[in-house]
């Protein structure tokens, strides 16, 4: 187990635990800061999805910084379980959901202003979670994305930023019609 450090709001310099798990690649400090630079330093009133949360150093950055609720899925009982202890030690009133990202996708009845999407590298998650989306996001949405090559934008989306760090490609993207 390792541990890793939330980088600003209410809960800045805490840490959270981090389950050793093959292929668990918790989002770096620098590309964490570059984010939030990016959507703003707070997310006041925001509704965040943090879609194959892992460490769920995402969803715990958002709820550090004011989003109004965060929703932190992934389907490993155990990376659930380091879930529910870090949002114990931080009193984070934030959901976490056990389940499959593709199936909570189509099911659910909720609304995300701000989805964090970095799935597992060289399995096609990309693709299969793309055109499921729409229905939960509204226009004004963005997706934060990460992946191992850089993305080209999704229909109807645009990549209004993008940045590399090491072999980490990440990406902001808005509707098209947003731009």
């Amino acid at each position: 187990m390792s541990r890793i450090r939330i980088v600003g709001g209410a809960w800045r310099s805490r840490l959270i635990d981090v389950a050793g798990l093959p292929g668990l690649r918790p989002t770096p400090d620098r590309v964490r800061e570059t984010l939030f630079n990016w959507l703003g330093q707070r997310l006041d009133g925001r509704v965040c999805l943090d879609l194959f949360a892992g460490s769920g150093i995402l969803g715990f950055e958002a709820a550090s910084r004011g989003a109004a609720a965060v929703t932190l899925l992934d389907i490993d009982p155990r990376t659930h379980a380091a879930l529910r202890r870090n949002a114990e030690a931080l009193a984070a009133q934030v959901e976490i959901v056990r389940g499959d990202a593709l199936e909570f996708l189509a099911t659910t009845p909720k609304r995300f202003d701000v989805v964090f999407l970095d799935p597992p590298y060289r399995q096609g998650w990309i693709d299969r979670i793309t055109p499921l989306l729409d229905r939960v996001m509204p226009p004004d949405g963005c997706i934060y994305a990460e992946a191992e090559a850089p993305l080209a934008p999704f229909p109807g989306w645009c990549v209004s930023r993008q940045g590399r760090a090491g072999r980490v490609h990440f990406h902001l993207m808005r509707r098209a019609e947003q731009s």
